[in-house]
């Protein structure tokens, strides 16, 4: 195996790659991805739906022709006349009030903002309030219906970080152009926005400065009604997240809902509320271990829990009436936790209906009415199938179609027991192009190991883009989720606290050993792995920590020091202030342990990650004196490791790393 250094610039390796091979690679590429699509039948539905005489019809197209059927019975027949109405959009709005501007709602009052530092009331013009040392009034202002308070935001003055970058290779000029964007920082100051309540007669109401100590950020501010302002209040380190609630004639805060963890709470997907009407919320929460629903009493705060674990609420679709309806996973002990199913809940009542029950990840399609959906619903090693079904009771009326996708090579699904024998972690595996089960093959794991998400697909698809590429040049790929990700429970993802260079790893190790167990195979002497982003920060961590294994990596724009990185994503998973965890868990102070062989790409005007954090740690690995790959790609932006060239180029890296098969 070699590795060479190669320059700062995008370049072509002349040793191992014919000049301009990549339309050639890819065409063949596209040609195979077309002959794998061509084999499957009745993948997908164009669905539309039609009411004659107060009856509902499907309308479809399927490998059969057009045709429509009957909701009510089933029946099919050739469809005449042209297309029904489209399929109804599902919303599930938090029902927060826009703003109202400065001048009243009865025209009346009108606030004035001077230079950022002093407010005033025009109307009256006998009082003004002074924004405190540090501190901006923003220039939106948020009037109560009763037009005797309005809300004002004041800011904190602080300079925000600018990240500066050259644009090397602009397409309108010649002479290198630069620009500059504002992001923030684990550990930054920040533009802190509090809000502040003030009278028309000048009394100032200022949220309990208890309840918001630390703030990450104060968003959602809105009037409940005419006296009542409320708030979402999230901690720095989001630790705690709240919905706060100031009372402006009482001159009191408190909080309607909230939650607190000592490592995190993940604020972004698992918190929410809802306003369900009748002074009921509904509240999303991991407060049990799982995320689930409650229902609020927003006077009281009594909490009424509506759905329980193990399994996952993944998120809200529509909320008509007394009816939620939702998806979720995890709570079938015999299905692949991931599989996302859908149901809808009475939250009076309790009642709840499951819409899906076939062993796979489902998709529904409602009819305009919502009383019938179409249930579309695949597996990784399944075709679709297309179900229709009744809302009331998820009846199935009829089958539609089942796609047929004969001769089309599909992934097998494994599931092997984490590292302490503890969670069944659940992956895929992708054979060669023209498998030979009496050879050896070399294995590439995709990695991507953001706490944020799970990533292994779970639905059906004839062609995996960059992972069918690589099957299709020689290699076994492998992908799973091992601890540290979403959809599991909060311990399974808090595994991941202060801990992102674990990525899974020891769970990784472990299920590619097993599976290779039972299929020889899989050559466990030649493993590398490949990812972008956050996978390209597990990528080369992969090779830092556990180059015993994995032999080479090919890492795309990754976040290799968390203090470089954006502040929402680092500071959810490592905590605030910053301590010294951040570097223990960061790639480019560790470029010394490097094993194996390296392959590093970056978009030059990459405005996701900072590019720098990928420059940091080439001047490491120079300065260790570590041989490696390396492009700098002009105008590349954020995932230029997936462009044309760049895959082309990771392929043949791997191809002189790992070798072919044996």
């Amino acid at each position: 195996m070699r590795s060479i250094l190669v320059g700062l610039l995008l370049t072509s390796s002349l040793l191992y790659a014919e000049h301009g091979s990549t339309s050639s690679l890819l065409d063949g590429f596209k040609k195979r991805a077309d002959a794998q699509r061509a084999l499957v039948k009745d993948e997908l539905l164009s669905i539309t739906w039609e009411e004659r005489d107060g009856a509902w019809f499907c309308l479809f197209n399927d490998s059969k022709g057009k045709a429509e059927v009957s909701c009510a019975d089933g029946t099919r027949a050739e469809r005449k006349g042209g297309f029904g109405k489209k399929p109804l959009k599902l919303e599930a709005k938090a029902g927060i009030r826009d703003w109202s501007g400065n001048r009243s709602w009865d025209g009346k009052h009108n606030v004035s903002i001077e230079k950022g530092k002093t407010l005033s009331l025009d109307s009256l013009g006998d009082w003004k309030a002074d924004a405190p040392e540090g501190w901006l009034w923003d220039k939106r202002i948020q009037w109560s219906k009763s037009n005797h308070y309005f809300q004002a935001t004041r800011v904190r003055d602080v300079s925000e970080r600018e990240v500066h970058y050259v644009r090397s290779s602009p397409k309108e000029q010649l002479q290198p152009e630069h620009f500059i964007k504002r992001y923030a920082k684990p550990g930054d100051e920040l533009r802190n926005r509090v809000p502040v309540i003030f009278s028309i007669k000048g009394k100032r109401i200022e949220v309990d400065p208890e309840l918001i100590e630390n703030p990450y950020s104060i968003s959602k501010v809105h009037w409940r009604d005419k006296t009542r302002l409320w708030l979402t209040f999230i901690e720095r380190g989001f630790g705690k997240y709240s919905l706060i609630e100031v009372n402006a004639e009482a001159g009191k805060s408190r909080v309607v809902a909230g939650e607190s963890d000592e490592k995190f709470i993940h604020v972004f997907e698992k918190c929410g509320w809802w306003d369900l009407g009748d002074g009921k919320l509904l509240w999303r929460s991991e407060a049990s271990g799982w995320s689930q629903f409650y229902l609020v009493d927003e006077a009281s705060g009594e909490r009424k829990q509506l759905t329980r674990g193990p399994g996952v609420v993944r998120g809200i679709k529509r909320i008509a009436g007394d009816e939620i309806t939702y998806i979720f996973s995890g709570q079938r002990e015999s299905e692949d936790p991931y599989h996302i199913h859908w149901a809808t809940l009475n939250w009076k009542t309790g009642k709840k209906t499951l819409l899906t029950e076939a062993d796979g990840t489902h998709e529904l399609s409602f009819s305009p009415d919502a009383q019938f959906y179409l249930d579309r619903w695949s597996r990784a090693d399944q075709p679709p199938v297309h179900e229709l079904r009744k809302t009331s009771d998820g009846s199935l009326v009829t089958t539609l179609a089942k796609a047929i996708a004969e001769g089309v090579t599909m992934p097998e699904r494994f599931v092997a027991k984490d590292r302490e024998g503890r969670y069944d972690i659940h992956g895929l595996i992708w054979k060669p192009v023209d498998f030979d089960p009496a050879k050896k093959y070399p294995v590439i794991e995709n990695i991507y190991a953001g706490p944020h998400g799970a990533f292994v697909p779970k639905s059906w698809k004839s062609w995996h883009g960059h992972i069918s590429e690589m099957t299709a040049s020689g290699f076994v790929v492998v992908k799973l989720d091992g601890r540290g990700t979403n959809y599991r429970g909060k311990e399974f993802q808090q595994f991941a606290y202060k801990n992102l260079k674990d990525s899974g790893f020891p769970d990784r190790k472990k299920w590619i050993t097993e599976a290779a167990k039972n299929r020889p195979w899989m050559d466990l002497s030649r493993v590398g792995l490949y990812g972008g982003s956050a996978g390209g920060q597990s990528t080369l961590a992969g090779l830092l920590w556990h180059g015993d294994f994995y032999k080479a990596g090919a890492t795309d724009c990754g976040c290799h020091d968390n203090r470089m990185d954006k502040i929402w994503w680092n500071e959810q998973w490592m905590d605030w202030p910053i301590d010294e965890s951040y570097a223990t868990n960061s790639n480019a102070p560790h470029v010394e342990q490097l094993k194996g062989d390296l392959f590093i790409t970056v978009g030059e005007v990459d405005t996701n990650v900072d590019p720098s954090s990928t420059m940091q740690v080439i001047d490491a690995l120079i300065k260790a004196d570590k041989d490696f790959e390396f492009y700098n790609v002009p105008n590349g932006g954020h995932g230029i490791g997936e462009s044309s060239y760049l895959r082309r180029k990771r392929i043949e890296f791997f191809q002189r790393s790992l070798g072919g098969s044996l």
